[in-house]
């Protein structure tokens, strides 16, 4: 399988890039999975009961074990914990545990977390993804070589080259047909609750012609999106999930020996604002960009139309998701754009220039391409826009650290919960501790927040949302860009292959693969 970098790391305490979400999430098992409605199933904890706001009780499957062969008990998950909120861990997800007051272990499956303040987006953050628990003990190192309970086990990785795992035929829900598998796009696409509520366990050989479970998985990175797709068209390769172009996956649709699955998906690829910077600062300049961009000839041009226009973070669908009367909108308005420019003081020159800024963007293809089309319909409102591509690494340093002017970027998983509006807009989640990488800050929005998380009433959490995306859709810290539907090419081999809305790779636990291609 194709991936476009390496992760980060590949421990899901500290990982917060998609690979390592991704690659991670096949490692590591969470304490609950999210179904179709982004509600939240049993996993590793069975049970969980809340006596209090503050107290959470999590009551744990026995007879998991990691990848080692060591048991996964309540101490593991207490660690887990710990470490992301004591200092074991510099990691920008210490912030989803802030009101963790101490993490207590009563009984060898009971785990009881202690809070200094309501928080309701806790249970989501302790989801699948988010977070996967390890074995007690485990330091910086275990990014290096990963332990954890998941369906795959690591091999080995070298960094810019490959990531290799293999199957975890010990893995505990392999050994429970009931056990609920993965989110699907059909069931997000239908709100099919039958088949989110019957999801099926491992398949028969007879029922997928005789194709095995995959037993190794060899994740090669390629950061060309070219050279992937010629991969894939001559059978080097067998997968790739939303890597190449919707140009390129219209182009392999009819190829010989490939399969294309597609769906809808949660996944929001937005543009981040760094709103400290001097010319940036001004909100009238990033409506401006948000006016001067056309987001639906984007759409239409590369991505082939399959993506859907964004004005929040949260997907379609979601229980917290404001209505879009609620939100500004931002129509492609050039003659707006130049108005707002004007105001705030940028004069053209004799170029026809008003400013320059610059967008930082990774070596994807898709990304390269979209911040080209965006540079030349910028300039028509007299935006320079320079752009900066580096491979994945550099570039994601740079925005954690706050080194830019403007990114694009995409959120997966985590803006499955309206708790990422305290992860990336609260005042107090500025880098290191969270994800508010463009360094906003609003009072009314923090108080909100505030509110929000100390409570589980969700009429009341609701309306705290709504009024939030009211304001950020107006002060434009970051501009939501379009949710892409799912695409994954894969050989004609490979039997099973049903991708999930969030874009992971989940699906890759229930594929199979035929030993040979036909």
């Amino acid at each position: 399988m194709v991936i476009e970098s390496s992760p980060n790391n590949m421990d899901l305490r500290v990982g917060t890039d998609a690979q390592s979400e991704r690659v991670g999430g096949l490692l590591f098992d969470a304490l609950v999975k999210k179904d179709a409605r982004f509600d939240l199933r049993p996993w590793l904890a069975e049970s969980w009961e809340q006596p209090d706001a503050r107290t959470w009780i999590f009551h744990l499957r026995d007879g998991v074990r990691f990848a080692d062969g060591r048991p996964l008990e309540a101490e593991d998950v207490a660690w887990t914990i710990r470490s992301m909120t004591d200092g074991t861990l510099v990691t920008a997800k210490s912030g989803a545990f802030a009101a963790v007051q101490r993490v207590e272990v009563p009984e060898r499956l009971t785990v009881v977390v202690r809070l200094t303040r309501p928080d309701a987006g806790l249970l989501f953050n302790m989801s699948d993804g988010l977070f996967g628990v390890v074995p007690r003990g485990s330091g910086r190192e275990l990014g290096l070589h990963p332990v954890g309970s998941g369906p795959f086990r690591f091999v080995s990785a070298v960094q810019d080259k490959e990531v290799v795992l293999e199957r975890n035929h010990d893995y505990w829900a392999d050994r429970d047909p009931g056990t609920v598998t993965g989110l699907r796009s059909a069931d997000l696409a239908q709100g099919n609750d039958t088949a989110m509520r019957n999801l099926p366990g491992p398949i028969v050989d007879g029922a997928t012609g005789g194709a095995r479970l995959i037993e190794r998985l060899r994740f090669a990175v390629v950061p060309d999106a070219i050279t992937t797709a010629l991969e894939l068209k001559k059978g080097s390769a067998d997968a790739e999930s939303n890597v190449i172009t919707l140009d390129m996956v219209h182009a392999l649709h009819n190829a010989p020996g490939l399969v294309t699955e597609t769906g809808p998906s949660s996944v929001a690829i937005y543009m981040a604002f760094n709103v400290s910077d001097p010319l940036l600062r001004d909100r009238r300049v990033r409506q401006a960009v948000a006016y001067a961009l056309d987001r639906q000839a984007i759409i239409n041009a590369l991505w082939r139309g399959k993506a859907r226009l964004a004005n929040s973070l949260l997907p379609p669908g979601h229980w917290a998701r404001a209505g879009d009367a609620q939100m500004a909108s931002y129509p492609h308005d050039v003659a707006r754009a130049q108005a707002l420019l004007e105001a705030a003081g940028f004069k053209t020159a004799a170029n026809g220039v008003r400013l320059r800024l610059t967008i930082k963007t990774s070596t994807d293809e898709t990304t390269r391409l979209m911040a080209t089309v965006m540079q030349a319909q910028l300039r028509a409102a007299g935006i320079d826009l320079q752009i900066r591509s580096a491979e994945f690494g550099t570039f994601y340093a740079d925005v954690t650290r706050g080194a830019f002017q403007i990114y694009a970027l995409r959120w997966i998983g985590v803006n499955e919960d309206p708790d990422i509006f305290r992860y990336a807009f609260q005042t107090a989640m500025m880098p290191p501790r969270g994800g508010n990488r463009g360094h906003y800050s609003n009072a009314r929005v923090d108080a909100l927040l505030a509110e929000a998380g100390a409570t589980t009433d969700r009429d009341l959490r609701r309306r705290d949302y709504a009024e939030i995306q009211q304001i950020l859709s107006e002060d434009l810290p970051v501009l939501p860009l379009w949710y892409p539907d799912n695409e994954v090419v894969h050989s004609g081999r490979m039997r099973n292959v049903q991708p999930g809305v969030s874009g992971d790779f989940g699906w890759l636990r229930e594929a199979r693969v035929e030993e040979k291609a036909r």
